[in-house]
C-alpha cells in the first residue's frame, strides 16, 4: 500500500468531523497539544473522515490513525463495531494505535512514548 493514499469517504462526514474539532474531548485535546505542529516529526490532522467513519487523529504519511476511547467504547455494541471500523479501514493499509481517556490524563508522556516508538519501529 502506497503512503499518502487517499482514503475515500461519505462527503456528509465533512460537517461531523469539522464539529468534532471544535467539541474535542479534554483527553483528545492533551494528546492534541503534544502530536501537532509536526513535533513528532509527522503532520497529524485531527478528525479524519474515512470510509463511513471519522478516526480522532491521523498521519497520511505514516497511515497511522490514533483512536481515543472513552468510556463509550467500553459498551459491546459500540467495541464491536469499533473493531469492525478499524478492520475496514485496516484493508486500506491504516494502522492503529488505540489508547484509553484516562491512560492519556492521567500520563500523556508514556503516550507520547508509545507513539514515539511505533514511528521509529515502522519508519
Amino acid at each position: 500500500m502506497a503512503k499518502n493514499k487517499i482514503i475515500p469517504y461519505e462527503p456528509k462526514l465533512k460537517t461531523l468531523a469539522r464539529n468534532l474539532r471544535k467539541n474535542m474531548t479534554h483527553a483528545e485535546v492533551l494528546l492534541w497539544q503534544k502530536i501537532r505542529n509536526k513535533s513528532l516529526d509527522y503532520q497529524f490532522h485531527r478528525q479524519i473522515p474515512m470510509l463511513k467513519y471519522i478516526v480522532d487523529f491521523y498521519c497520511h504519511e505514516l497511515m497511522l490513525a490514533i483512536e481515543v476511547d472513552g468510556k463509550v467504547h467500553e459498551h459491546p455494541k459500540v467495541s464491536v463495531s469499533d473493531l469492525d471500523r478499524q478492520q475496514e479501514l485496516e484493508i486500506y493499509g491504516v494502522q492503529f494505535l488505540r489508547f484509553e481517556n484516562e491512560e492519556i490524563k492521567q500520563d500523556i508522556d508514556s503516550v507520547v512514548s508509545i507513539i514515539e516508538n511505533w514511528i521509529k519501529q515502522n519508519t
